[in-house]
């Protein structure tokens, strides 16, 4: 098993959290005003909640599985947090937040496409 597998609800739990968040922005984007960052918020949501669900349920495909969910998930809770921020607060989360959040991103996907290279030996 993996060192990680301790981190796995956590994994399904930001995954329907983030799930949430995108649907109750997705509703906040579409009541008018000037929202465009709450709906670039909601896509990333509900675009990697379920990356996230389908990394948790297929852990033991790949070993990069774990991590590669952890990664994205934090990448993007700092970019959607960054731009929620914008909204109501008017502010960044932290210089440099979105680019960090991106990048963080980017990042999870590479992980995702090396646990190509990094299967489960089957017994």
């Amino acid at each position: 098993m993996e060192r990680l597998d301790y981190l796995r609800p956590l994994i399904l739990f930001v995954s329907g959290l983030m799930g949430a968040c995108g649907v109750a922005l997705a509703a906040a984007a579409s009541h008018g005003g000037d929202t465009p960052f709450l709906g670039y918020a909601s896509t990333m949501c509900l675009a990697h909640a379920p990356v996230l669900l389908g990394l948790h349920v297929g852990h033991k495909s790949f070993r990069t599985a774990t991590i590669a969910a952890l990664v994205l998930g934090l990448g993007t809770i700092i970019f959607a947090g960054d731009l929620v921020s914008r909204h109501f607060l008017g502010d960044r989360l932290f210089p440099m937040a979105a680019p960090t959040g991106g990048t963080t991103m980017m990042l999870g996907w590479l992980l995702v496409a090396l646990g190509a290279f990094f299967t489960w030996k089957r017994t």
